[in-house]
């Protein structure tokens, strides 16, 4: 567990490394538990035993066949406290780096992975990469969460409470609420990220990505060059990557929301993007289809 917490990259989103946190967390409750139920065990008691030799042992030695005792063992039985530590030590997050030049961003196409979901259930709400290389995904149409393991195969599903129009909620991986952030956009919230106390939202139907505080109060909006955004994700300096489905492209918009390029188009490959996330430590990620059947893996290189 000492690894894998050191495995929580200090770059990460706080979001991702909150998720890592926490189910570190739950390892150390599970281990608790079982300490605290092993106390009355005879497992972690302190022994300590004595020899009390008799006096006459050398008067004795040519009489061993006589012998019936050399003296007496004592054994003392004394309850020991067990030095434990529940919390789990948090450091505070570095500093993101300066932000790079977008200009010189290029995204490639890796391969792609066939998602092992029933077709019923292949509509793709939203997409994150977990720092141990799983991938969750948010199913649109029946409120479900799906954790992925890194080659596409089901690992866990999650029920989503129900969510207003215009709220954006944090759960853990357990399903449990624990933010709710009002906002407000023209369509229905589909895609957002987390970063750095800002979240940032996709308005499919406004053809807008917006960045907000913590309360809602928008910072910054963006409108040029967008079609039907969809997906969302942010590279290591705070950039906003997007799928537009409606134009077939893969944008980056600047952290401050001013200026954007084009990093995929139909020409390079790419077809119906739909939902995008983002893996900072390995500068990759993953782009679904609009069909949910394949998760296509790229690779992100800032020059």
């Amino acid at each position: 567990m000492k690894e894998h917490l050191h495995g929580v990259k200090t770059h990460s989103s706080k979001l991702q490394s909150f998720l890592e946190v926490h189910q570190i967390e739950q390892e150390v409750h599970q281990c608790l538990r079982y300490v605290e139920g092993i106390e009355d065990d005879d497992r972690v008691k302190e022994f300590e035993i004595k020899l009390k030799q008799n006096d006459e042992i050398n008067n004795t030695i040519s009489k061993l066949e006589s012998l019936e005792s050399l003296g007496e063992v004592f054994v003392d039985k004394t309850r020991i406290r067990m030095k434990r530590e529940s919390s789990v030590r948090r450091g505070a997050q570095v500093q993101a780096p300066e932000q790079s030049n977008i200009n010189n961003m290029t995204m490639n196409i890796e391969t792609k992975i066939r998602i092992n979901m029933e077709k019923k259930e292949n509509m793709i709400g939203d997409m994150i990469c977990l720092m141990d290389g799983r991938v969750i995904i948010v199913v649109e149409n029946l409120g479900k969460v799906h954790i992925l393991t890194a080659d596409g195969k089901l690992q866990k599903k999650l029920s989503i409470p129900g969510l207003n129009a215009n709220e954006i909620r944090f759960i853990d991986l357990e399903g449990t609420t624990l933010i709710s952030i009002p906002v407000q956009s023209e369509s229905l919230l589909s895609s957002f990220v987390h970063y750095n106390d800002r979240v940032i939202y996709a308005d499919y139907t406004g053809s807008a990505v917006y960045c907000v505080d913590k309360t809602g109060v928008q910072i910054w909006g963006y409108k040029q060059d967008l079609s039907e955004p969809v997906g969302l994700c942010t590279d290591l300096y705070g950039n906003i990557i997007v799928t537009d489905h409606g134009s077939n492209r893969i944008l980056v918009i600047s952290k401050d929301g001013q200026n954007s390029k084009v990093l995929l188009s139909e020409e390079g490959g790419l077809k119906y993007p739909w939902r995008i996330c983002f893996k900072s430590n390995e500068s990759s990620g993953f782009i679904s289809d609009y069909f949910g059947k394949y998760l296509t893996k790229f690779n992100l290189c800032s020059k």
